[in-house]
């Protein structure tokens, strides 16, 4: 077996499941900031939350992590004097960042303090798809 192709594969199967829980909690969000003053639904939002954050989108991005550096490893880490991969790197510690501060997010609405509005999230929402957007163009094209 082809240790690459494995660990693009494992790389491939969990950054999409880190994705999907990156535009999918913000869009919780929006609902919750909506109905945050019935309390029977804000607790159905705070389950949810507290389940897609912790047990799949932040053991995803570890994977997702985890295989990528892996992937460099397998590749040689000569290939990080890339600039394709040194902006890809720098892409995706700007999702990490956007990832924790979801769980900001969702720490402030677990305790009822959300002082953002649902019109803030739906924007908020849009960060990482152009970044998705970014960074499969940067992988697949390589132009620097």
């Amino acid at each position: 077996m082809n240790t690459y192709l494995i660990l693009k594969s494992l790389h491939l199967i969990v950054v999409i499941s880190w994705m999907a829980g990156l535009l999918y909690l913000p869009r919780i969000f929006v609902y919750h900031a909506e109905n945050k003053q019935d309390k029977n639904i804000s607790n159905i939002f705070k389950t949810m939350e507290k389940k897609l954050y912790y047990y799949i989108m932040t053991p995803a991005m570890s994977l997702s992590w985890l295989f990528g550096l892996l992937l460099i490893f397998n590749i040689g880490l000569d290939q990080l004097a890339s600039k394709w991969l040194q902006i890809k790197l720098i892409l995706v510690l700007i999702l990490t960042f956007y990832h924790f501060f979801l769980g900001f997010c969702l720490r402030r609405f677990k305790i009822d303090a959300n002082t953002n509005s649902s019109k803030f999230y739906r924007i908020f929402n849009e960060v990482p798809t152009i970044l998705l957007i970014l960074i499969v163009f940067i992988v697949v094209f390589k132009p620097i």
